[in-house]
């Protein structure tokens, strides 16, 4: 598994943005976030060594995991990293996005039905959010298709976008100012999948988080690993 952000910066565009990571943790380093700037790491993925192999080892990789792969900011840097992706076909690269009505205007001219090596995750966090993006993200030429709900912000009902979906992943809130995940969302949407035959993962509870009723404050360092607790992932 490795990281590759060849640019670094966002904007807020959706309704799970409002407490982003990204810009809760520029703020503590006075970083204005809003600017899109590429990073010294632009090329990491064609870097060799001297023996003249790739430095970057076969495997995963989690692309512009500190901003947005579809930002338009980006568009005149994102053709190279197509080139890098293609040339690299040894990497698997899995981005997430809340821009997918910007997909077809940012693919390279050869991806025809998808290059074999992307996955791509639609991010979604409730129902109007998951009626447009997935809409949209049903029908884009794309091999490899997930969707990420998270921070999952009320109850969604998805079933009839997960057709050709690898994988649903859901999550909730981190942090003090939090919202609340309920429970009986993420087991609704787990029993949607197993109903399509979808893989599912439960990768955090929210920091408040509503289970039978009850409210508990999870520590944000716990939020995984009570989430692997429920025993609720679901493989095909």
């Amino acid at each position: 598994m490795a990281m590759w952000n060849p640019w670094r910066g966002c904007k807020k565009c959706s309704d799970g943005c409002k407490y982003c990571y990204i810009h809760k943790g520029d703020f503590k380093r006075n970083i204005n976030t809003s600017n899109i700037v590429r990073t010294d790491d632009f090329y990491k993925p064609i870097l060799k060594l001297k023996n003249g192999t790739y430095k970057m080892k076969s495997g995963i990789v989690y692309l512009c995991f500190s901003s947005d792969f579809l930002i338009e900011e980006a568009d005149e840097w994102r053709g190279e990293c197509w080139q890098m992706i293609k040339e690299r076909s040894d990497l698997n690269f899995l981005f997430l996005t809340k821009r997918m009505d910007r997909f077809m205007k940012c693919i390279p001219e050869d991806w025809n039905d998808g290059y074999s090596n992307v996955i791509v995750c639609c991010t979604i966090e409730n129902q109007r959010n998951a009626d447009y993006k997935l809409s949209i993200f049903k029908e884009l030429p794309i091999k490899h298709k997930c969707i990420t709900c998270q921070p999952l912000l009320e109850n969604i009902e998805l079933e009839k976008y997960l057709d050709n979906i690898e994988l649903v992943v859901v999550g909730g809130e981190s942090d003090y100012n939090a919202r609340p995940l309920h429970y009986e969302w993420v087991f609704n949407i787990r029993e949607q999948c197993i109903n399509k035959k979808v893989n599912f993962e439960f990768r955090q509870c929210g920091t408040h988080f509503i289970k039978d009723g009850r409210q508990y404050t999870i520590p944000v360092r716990d939020l995984m690993k009570q989430a692997k607790r429920a025993g609720i992932d679901y493989h095909i």
